[in-house]
């Protein structure tokens, strides 16, 4: 009930299609009850009683009534649909503001399918609560409303036998509400798992045709589908016994009311006509009650979507700004300090250990050590990505966490080992760093990273449409486009996750101009694979399981004959 009661909370912004639903779905009602009176004189009255000149009369009158009954329905329906477009709409929208809100955990720790499917498929199924859900409920509450009055005021006796069967009515709903709803809970996750392998697969669609396993990824499909498959039907064969059941149920009332009508009619106490009149009621009064029946069946599907969708609008974001804080300058300078910094994913197994890293502004540092070392880590809780779990990180003497998450992360550009590029034009992925910038300044920033000879020789140039995460590109061209995204960017500290160990020479060298123009006057931190691409950096700083064991210039840890020599020798065998 929670849940529902939240859903409709959406509502409160169209109150008046709201209003206007209400309307014409009881003007809809009132219009249905018109066609038994009128047959009931029909047969008492013009039959009977033989007055023909009341049969165009009565003619007229149906047609008009059930003209009117459908105008009103089409305009219920109408508005109902604008409003269940809306809904869903903010639904959408809201869902993704919050998933740009959150940290990067909830993103590692949960498949990209899956998520995509709380986005689009389970506010899909929430839509049903207000096209299916709030159309029907209301349609068949004032229908059942204004039967009900009309039944009693017939005849009281037949309208409490029709009446009889209702509270086994209830409790059978309860019951299959209860039981239907965890089974929906299930079909939702099942569907998102089948959503997540099916992203993967297509993810990774290179390597399944490299090793040859596409009978492999047909079996894992099948395998997840056929899941599915069996927990939609656990819902369906409950909804086969409970809905026929219900019928019955219901059918007993209309069984008694001919029963006890037919004597009353034998008996003079009704006419025919009356218990026609009353039997065309009833038969309106229980295909409402059929059809709450079906809508709570669609509901509980609805309702185990919306506690999906719930769940991401209610996760906190682990990081996250401090109430109050406001940018303290308009740009950093770029002094950065790491001091005593600690940091763990699990408490029982620390990636960063008492690390010190002192960084002067404009000043470039390359960070190099074994595997696993937390070099990449260092990156990630400078750009705040994550907290750390002990010290502090400063920039010009501030603590990053008394600063604007926004501000901090425009003051920093990453270029990533893998560059992530957009499904859109070469144009658009540059343009990515500052969104109001030119085509002037687009190509500046592509000729300062070497990308612009390439571009340009592209079919389209600029505009050339680059696939998704730049597939149509190489990786020595998607990583200078990156380049130039950091440079449009302008910040004043770049972080650089050097990946040049499977590109060819002449890249490499392109790359390297690139990241000399990239770290020209700004703050640089480098995370270098191969060690001899940090020729040209200020200072080195070696880092071993988590902590910072040496640092120094190039010759000076070789003559050491530490971590860092250890390392050189193996690359080059010296």
């Amino acid at each position: 009930m929670k849940t529902l009661l939240r859903v409709l909370q959406y509502l409160r912004p169209y109150r008046l299609m709201v209003l206007g639903t209400f309307l014409f779905a009881g003007l809809t009602t009132a219009f249905e009850l018109v066609p038994p009176w009128l047959i009931k004189i029909l047969i008492d009255d013009v039959i009977q009683a033989n007055r023909i000149d009341l049969l165009t009369w009565v003619f007229v009158g149906l047609l008009g009534s059930y003209l009117l009954r459908n105008l009103c329905s089409a305009m219920r329906i109408r508005l109902n649909n604008s409003l269940e477009q809306q809904v869903v709409h903010d639904l959408h929208v809201q869902v993704f503001a919050a998933l740009q809100r959150l940290s990067i955990s909830f993103f590692e720790n949960r498949p990209t399918g899956e998520i995509m499917s709380r986005v689009l498929n389970d506010t899909e199924h929430m839509q049903r609560i207000f096209v299916d859900g709030l159309e029907e409920i209301i349609t068949a509450g004032l229908t059942l409303i204004g039967i009900m009055v009309v039944l009693f005021w017939l005849n009281w006796k037949l309208a409490l036998l029709a009446l009889l069967p209702i509270p086994i009515l209830i409790i059978g709903a309860a019951l299959f509400t209860k039981r239907v709803h965890g089974y929906y809970r299930e079909i939702r996750k099942g569907a998102a798992e089948l959503n997540a392998l099916l992203q993967d697969s297509l993810a990774g669609i290179r390597e399944t045709m490299g090793f040859n396993r596409q009978p492999y990824e047909q079996d894992r499909f099948g395998r997840k589908s056929d899941q599915c498959r069996k927990d939609t039907l656990k819902a369906m064969y409950l909804w086969s016994f409970y809905s026929p059941g219900m019928m019955l149920v219901g059918s007993l009332g209309g069984a008694l009311v001919l029963w006890f009508g037919t004597a009353e009619v034998l008996a003079k106490h009704l006419s025919v006509g009356e218990l026609v009149m009353f039997m065309s009621y009833l038969a309106l009064f229980y295909v409402p009650i059929n059809q709450i029946h079906s809508v709570n069946h669609m509901l509980q599907h609805a309702l185990a979507a919306s506690e999906r969708v719930f769940d991401v609008l209610d996760t906190v974001p682990e990081v996250r700004d401090e109430p109050g804080i406001q940018a303290p300058v308009a740009r950093f300078t770029g002094a950065v300090v790491f001091d005593h910094v600690q940091f763990h994913y699990r408490s029982d197994a620390p990636i960063l250990k008492d690390v010190n890293i002192t960084v002067r502004a404009g000043e470039r540092v390359a960070l190099v050590g074994p595997s696993g070392a937390g070099k990449s880590t260092t990156l990630k809780l400078l750009n705040r990505f994550y907290d750390v779990t002990g010290g502090s990180i400063t920039i010009d003497g501030m603590d990053i966490r008394r600063v604007p998450l926004a501000f901090l992360r425009n003051q920093i550009g990453l270029v990533q080992q893998e560059p992530f590029l957009f499904n859109g034009t070469v144009r658009e992925n540059i343009l990515y760093g500052d969104l109001s910038a030119g085509q002037d300044a687009i190509e500046a920033a592509a000729k300062a990273a070497r990308a612009h000879e390439f571009i340009v020789k592209l079919p389209e140039g600029y505009e050339t449409w680059i696939g998704e995460r730049g597939v149509k590109l190489s990786v020595g061209q998607r990583q200078r486009v990156s380049i130039a995204r950091v440079l449009l960017k302008d910040p004043p500290i770049v972080m650089f996750d050097e990946a040049t160990s499977n590109i060819d020479t002449e890249t490499e060298v392109k790359i390297r101009e690139a990241l000399n123009e990239l770290t020209k006057g700004r703050t640089t931190l480098i995370i270098a694979h191969r060690l001899s691409t940090i020729n040209e950096v200020d200072r080195i700083i070696v880092v071993e399981h988590g902590r910072v064991v040496e640092e120094g210039m190039h010759e000076v840890l070789i003559t050491r004959g530490g971590v860092y020599a250890r390392l050189y020798e193996a690359q080059f065998q010296v």
